[in-house]
């Protein structure tokens, strides 16, 4: 007999051993902690410092985690770049800046415990913000073509006719649908951040911002990486 608590725990040790589901959990930890340091700082002091060092862990173990990780996209781009000439040439374009990214974001994590140059850690900051903003741009089109298509086509569906096969091609593109949401949410929200180290401002770098847009990535992470 199998109990509702029992599946929950099994699908949070499933989501736990994969590398993305640790960095989701880690970084909702950074962008929490971001909120509380934000929050506190001007009445409890204390409280304000110890969720600035939790912050300031969490974000640098979220660069441990992502060690190699720049792999992914070349192995995307080598096994399955996307059906069509636009989605192929969109899989380079996205795949490529996160490839600058994670390799650029290691090089980062490497000067900020001291093994590089400290003085390195802006320009490494910002070529991996740029890299990353560059990717997900291209990512979220991709994301916007395969939702038109997934909507033309539940639309023909529809209209054929609705025999059992046809039921579940319209479920499991809508399930479809909706992970290709979550992580257009996700990149958008991304997105911000790494604008906040490109081109600093007011609005970007503000506390409140950098730690609702984390959550928001975070929880769509959560989403897509949640065993079904």
């Amino acid at each position: 007999m199998s109990f509702p608590v029992n599946e929950k725990v099994d699908k949070l040790v499933i989501f736990l051993a994969k590398r993305d589901g640790i960095d989701k959990l880690v970084k909702t930890f950074q962008y929490v902690s971001k909120l509380v340091h934000w929050h506190a700082q001007s009445t409890h002091p204390s409280v304000a410092n110890s969720a600035k060092k939790w912050e300031v862990a969490s974000g640098l173990s979220r660069k441990v985690f992502r060690t190699g990780r720049f792999l992914t996209g070349f192995n995307t781009l080598l096994r399955n770049p996307g059906p069509t000439t636009i989605l192929r040439l969109l899989a380079v374009l996205s795949n490529s800046g996160e490839m600058v990214y994670f390799l650029f974001d290691h090089l980062l994590w490497l000067s900020r415990i001291g093994v590089l140059d400290a003085k390195l850690a802006r320009k490494l900051s910002f070529v991996s913000a740029f890299g990353e903003s560059f990717g997900y741009v291209f990512f979220i089109i991709s994301d916007v073509i395969l939702i038109q298509e997934g909507i033309r086509e539940e639309r023909k569906i529809v209209k054929l006719g609705v025999e059992e096969f046809s039921k579940e091609r319209i479920k499991k593109i809508r399930v479809e649908r909706v992970m290709r949401l979550m992580a257009v949410a996700a990149n958008l929200a991304d997105l911000v951040i790494a604008m906040a180290d490109i081109e600093p401002n007011p609005l970007c770098n503000h506390a409140f911002t950098l730690g609702i847009s984390g959550l928001i990535s975070a929880w769509a992470g959560w989403y897509r990486n949640w065993p079904s």
